[in-house]
């Protein structure tokens, strides 16, 4: 006989999905029209690439969990797929023409981009949440960032091609005050469920590398022309092998052992491609991206050693995934490096000169609007009725997904892997 829990979990999530499916199918009726003048052939390809490190990339680095891999994976698609028809809507309502939103490749890139910043907020409240409060999350989070991106990028006219600031940061930032306003005290001291396997693991690094290996088309999918898109692939390919080897060798060195860490390597090896974001497609050579990508490395290996314990235990922000160090503070030093790089090179943008001003005021806005959105969005999922799972059900497939009998038998028997939780294996 199934349980309360499971049958409103059933009825609200069911009507819940099927209700915004119809509003967003009625709505593309009424406003979307396809616009077959874009480039599809030559974009094609960047796109595939994004959609590739949305759906697999975000959806497997987050499979850590030794009981979550379902949920990460599979919340991760449902995420995505509603979010990027919302997304379309939130930002094609800002370039209407005709009282129409045309959709062409570009906008699909855009509208995957959107879905990016729910994706990273996921990451850190990853296990606490409900399918129903995760529709809502990015209903709520896809329509701020489209606020906040047209304010970036219309009204500020500040460059940020692979979105460090608008997408990264932002995300982030709205996650960790989500996190904070829905802060568990019965999980501070670590639930038995917050941990990984050998196993878990390794299909986690299956999400890393396709991050990895996809990431200058990501930040190069949306420069304004060949030469800049270019440049943000190169820059990008630099940043990346750089941050990847400081990682490799900062992870050693704070292991009082020796050893390699394997939270620092899924996560830190990224946020090169991360903190080069917004100059990506500037006049920074490889050397500079190089010099990013090594300094992002060293600030995500510090930060999952020494501060997310410090965030838990002192303001009690439970960042599951650790997405204040691959995604906040890397985002903000591709921000600063971004006010930087305007304030030394005469850089323009459809003629328009960039100023170090207006990018500073970019990654202000942004952090801001984040924290405020997320505040705001914590504050309406903790109402009651739209449920949660109790603290002794976090981390666990089993109270939203049928999972394998023998799963549940033997999931308890499965902890021999030497890593008590991710935080403390980065300590």
């Amino acid at each position: 006989m199934p349980s309360a829990t499971n049958t409103n979990m059933r009825f609200k999530f069911s009507i819940l999905a099927l209700l915004l499916e119809v509003i967003l199918i009625v709505l593309f009726g009424i406003f979307v029209e396809c616009d077959h003048s874009g480039d599809y052939q030559e974009l094609y390809p960047l796109f595939q690439d994004v959609h590739v490190m949305i759906f697999v990339g975000f959806g497997f680095l987050m499979t850590f969990l030794k009981k979550y891999g379902f949920s990460s994976v599979g919340i991760n698609m449902l995420i995505a797929a509603f979010g990027l028809q919302w997304g379309t809507l939130m930002q094609g309502f800002w370039l209407m023409k005709g009282e129409k939103i045309r959709v062409s490749i570009n906008s699909m890139i855009n509208a995957d981009f959107s879905t990016a910043t729910a994706l990273i907020s996921f990451g850190a409240v990853l296990g606490k949440t409900s399918p129903v409060q995760m529709m809502i999350l990015t209903i709520l989070e896809i329509t701020i960032f489209a606020c906040n991106e047209h304010l970036v990028a219309e009204i500020f006219e500040a460059t940020d091609v692979g979105a460090s600031m608008t997408i990264h940061a932002f995300g982030a930032y709205f996650g960790l005050a989500v996190t904070l306003v829905l802060y568990r005290p019965g999980l501070k001291n670590k639930h038995e469920n917050e941990e990984s396997t050998y196993h878990s693991d390794i299909f986690a690094m299956i999400g890393t590398l396709f991050l990895w290996l996809f990431w200058p088309s990501f930040n190069s999918a949306i420069a304004h022309d060949p030469i800049q898109q270019s440049k943000a692939m190169v820059n990008t390919y630099y940043s990346l092998a750089a941050c990847a080897v400081v990682t490799f060798a900062l992870s050693s060195l704070v292991d009082q052992r020796g050893k390699f860490n394997m939270v620092l390597i899924q996560n830190a090896t990224l946020a090169g491609g991360v903190a080069v974001g917004t100059c990506a497609d500037l006049s920074i050579r490889p050397f500079g991206a190089m010099c990013i990508g090594g300094i992002a490395g060293i600030i995500s290996v510090l930060g999952f050693h020494f501060l997310s314990p410090l965030l838990e235990s002192k303001l009690h922000i439970q960042d599951t995934c650790g997405v204040h160090n691959l995604h906040g503070l890397p985002g903000i030093l591709g921000g600063i490096a971004g006010i930087i790089v305007t304030a030394v090179n005469e850089e323009t943008r459809h003629g328009i000169p960039l100023t170090p001003g207006m990018q500073a005021a970019a990654l202000g806005s942004t952090i801001g609007i984040a924290l405020a959105g997320g505040a705001l969005t914590g504050g309406i999922l903790k109402l009651p009725f739209l449920g949660q799972a109790s603290d002794q059900n976090c981390f666990d497939d089993s109270v939203y997904w049928e999972v394998p009998e023998d799963e549940k038998a033997h999931g308890s028997h499965s902890n021999n892997y030497d890593e008590h939780s991710r935080f403390e294996a980065a300590m």
